[in-house]
């Protein structure tokens, strides 16, 4: 065997979405669904570049001192440091002490590595390196913590029962659990479910945390998505940071500006002062140098002229509405065609209760499975669906194989 033989390196399984996604491409029938994607779509199920990045793009091409050089280690400072206000508030009282390191990131999934490298190298876990998810959460949550050496067990968050949450599991989780835990939760819109706590919940979850010297990773991929506001989806954590919980945020405007493959994302370390903050950032940087250098520089510019410019920030704004209207709108609709038109055995409540880009219907893996093989209508096994690959010309077509399904399987 030659030293640049590789039959040990085993066939890994194909990416769940990625493969779904391909099924669906690969399917000739006209009728066919995708509800399984992460991204917007418009009515005409079409990707939406949003008009103030349109404009905002125009702008910064039309700029003649425009140019490509590195950016900084940590990011377009202008950027870094308007992610960091979007996300904290303007009041924040972590801004005001100059105590957030902040970087700027390959948009959330790097956040999200980045988090879980430094976590690995600096937080002096009590015991068993561990983290725990939400169950269920985004599936790349475990494989980001599995390469950087953190084990990852699971708290309960999703009730089957109720297709709701599991409020009294979850707080249980966060008593139970040994002090200085690290705890990741969803700031809004959870994914995969849609479901997300109260405001008094959240303060009930907040006191958990404080009682028991819990760490936070707070991962926001869908502020202002959520709601259509951006300043109400980042209650929960301006609200842990009010309380003094420590914490980690992970940030990405794939979503709320359409920029999905522009990669624009940022890490925030809340640090207990402006000291310790400086420290964390001089490490932060040294992990970035050695993994990716500089992080790219379009699609940052585009949210650091978004966010400067009063103007833009009220079209993004506007843009954001759109978006989050139609989705609400979509679940709106399916509900009163499942409960008041189809009347579709069991209680659809939740359709609505449920909120942001996906929602889990409650159906079983035998009845996803027939949504795809007789109807053509793609999401995941787990009842997942996007309700953004929902419009007004597949609306009643779904719903009518939704109906369907729960009949007869």
């Amino acid at each position: 065997m030659t030293a640049e033989t590789w039959d040990i390196v085993p066939q890994a399984p194909p990416d769940s979405i990625f493969k779904l996604t391909a099924a669906y491409q690969a399917d000739p029938y006209p009728q066919k669904v995708n509800l399984g994607v992460g991204a917007y779509r418009d009515d005409d199920n079409k990707p939406w570049v949003l008009p103030v990045v349109r404009k905002a793009s125009h702008i910064l091409l039309s700029d003649p001192t425009l140019h490509h050089e590195y950016l900084p280690i940590t990011g377009l400072p202008e950027f870094v440091s308007g992610a960091a206000r979007l996300i904290l508030g303007d009041d924040s009282p972590a801004l005001a002490d100059d105590r957030v390191a902040s970087v700027q990131t390959i948009s959330g999934t790097g956040a999200n590595h980045l988090a879980a490298l430094f976590l690995s190298k600096y937080y002096q876990f009590d015991g068993e390196r561990v983290v725990y998810l939400s169950d269920p959460t985004w599936v790349n949550h475990f494989a980001i913590f599995e390469n950087v050496g953190i084990k990852q067990r699971t708290y309960p968050y999703y009730d089957s029962k109720t297709i709701g949450l599991d409020f009294d599991g979850f707080l249980a989780a966060l008593q139970s659990a040994p002090g200085r835990s690290v705890f990741l939760v969803h700031a809004c819109a959870h994914n995969p479910t849609g479901v997300d706590p109260t405001e008094e919940q959240w303060e009930t979850i907040a006191q958990a945390f404080i009682a028991k010297k819990h760490y936070a990773i707070f991962d926001s991929a869908y502020q202002g998505f959520a709601s259509g506001d951006l300043d109400r989806d980042a209650k929960a954590i301006r609200y842990f940071v009010r309380r003094g919980v420590p914490m980690l945020v992970c940030q990405s405007f794939a979503k709320n500006a359409g920029l999905y493959g522009e990669r624009v994302g940022a890490l925030h370390l809340i640090a207990p002062n402006k000291e310790t903050a400086t420290r964390v950032r001089s490490q932060l940087s040294v992990l970035q140098r050695s993994e990716i250098s500089n992080p790219p520089s379009y699609g940052a510019r585009v949210i650091a002229l978004i966010l400067g410019n009063p103007e833009l920030f009220e079209e993004w704004k506007a843009d954001i509405r759109t978006m989050a209207d139609r989705i609400i709108d979509m679940r709106k609709r399916l509900h009163s065609l499942l409960t008041n038109e189809l009347r579709t055995p069991g209680n659809w409540d939740h359709i609505v209760n449920q909120i942001g880009m996906f929602s889990f219907t409650g159906i079983s893996t035998a009845q996803s499975k027939a949504l795809i093989d007789d109807a053509h209508v793609y999401l995941t096994s787990n009842g997942r669906i996007s309700m953004a690959g929902l419009n007004s010309k597949n609306l009643r077509y779904f719903a009518e194989a939704l109906d369907r399904v729960v009949r007869t399987v």
